[in-house]
């Protein structure tokens, strides 16, 4: 056989071997998929069924263009989105200088003080809500504290605004950023740090010219897991909003408990599902993290 015909059979044992293992792949995968399929794609596709159904129970577009006509859902998603944006913001101003403290502790002395961040996880999220709605509220402990040490002299409203929601959602979200970001800084090598001080930097430059891009990976990850989930908020804004902050989440429980409608609720739900997929895509695409920290080099 010439070496043309080996060649030819090769390729084909070699085509037919990588054929058999990603059939192989697809049959350890199936239960995994079909997991998928029952917990996420079903209940999604219903979802996208119920948005479909107007009043009468007939398929429409009914509830989409109540959406467009009415400037309400307008506000509601304008809302939505300008609490998640403010409370990412807020979480990268506080979380960043945090993050960076516990990195530059002592790993036993880190892990002590990593505690602090970890212990809103243990308390229910309603708990911690109302133990704000007691504090921010006109007579709440922050109010008094302050009027007793003359910081102000009558009670500021703290609560049942936007002030109230941000300082609850921060509190509850800003482990979500700590976390990776901390996870971030500590896999950065002190090797960097110590070439670009032998190469005349400061501390100032070695920060902003070496640490922090190479802390951009945690901070972009906990910044999109934290916009993400406020996105889908409903017990704080409820509580500490007073129903002067309204959000899609708790539009969506008002359209079931009051009007019965999981037509328009539905519809609600595919809107916000299609912007956070659309979120999603634009920041992977923006961003590309491996190009803005080298990691695509090679």
């Amino acid at each position: 056989m010439s070496a043309a015909g080996d060649t030819a059979l090769n390729a084909r044992l070699l085509q037919r071997d990588a054929s058999v293992e990603r059939w192989s792949l697809l049959g350890l995968a199936s239960p995994a998929i079909l997991v998928v399929m029952v917990v996420m794609v079903l209940p999604v596709g219903w979802l996208f069924y119920l948005s479909f159904l107007g009043d009468d129970g007939q398929f429409s577009l009914e509830n989409y263009n109540r959406m467009i006509e009415s400037k309400a859902y307008g506000r509601i998603f304008w809302t939505t989105f300008k609490v998640s944006v403010l409370t990412t913001l807020i979480c990268i101003l506080i979380g960043y200088p945090l993050a960076y403290f516990l990195a530059q502790l002592p790993s036993r002395m880190a892990n002590i003080c990593l505690l602090t961040v970890l212990l809103p996880f243990w308390t229910s999220l309603l708990v911690r809500t109302y133990a704000w709605l007691v504090l921010l509220q006109r007579k709440g402990l922050l109010n008094r504290w302050a009027m007793d040490i003359g910081l102000w002299d009558e009670p500021v409203k703290l609560v049942h605004n936007l002030n109230g929601t941000l300082i609850g959602m921060v509190h509850i979200m800003l482990p979500f950023l700590v976390l990776p970001l901390y996870g971030s800084m500590k896999a950065i090598s002190e090797d960097y740090m110590k070439a670009s001080s032998n190469l005349g930097a400061g501390p100032v430059q070695t920060f902003w010219h070496v640490f922090f891009p190479l802390s951009l990976p945690g901070l972009f990850a906990g910044a999109l897991i934290v916009f993400v989930l406020c996105l889908g908020f409903f017990v704080t804004p409820a509580v500490l909003g007073g129903g002067r902050v309204i959000m899609v989440a708790m539009q969506i429980t008002t359209n079931i408990e009051l009007f019965f409608n999981w037509g328009a609720a539905s519809a609600l739900g595919v809107v916000l599902l299609i912007l956070t997929l659309g979120i999603l895509f634009a920041a992977s695409r923006a961003l590309r993290l491996d190009n803005i920290l080298g990691g695509g080099h090679g």
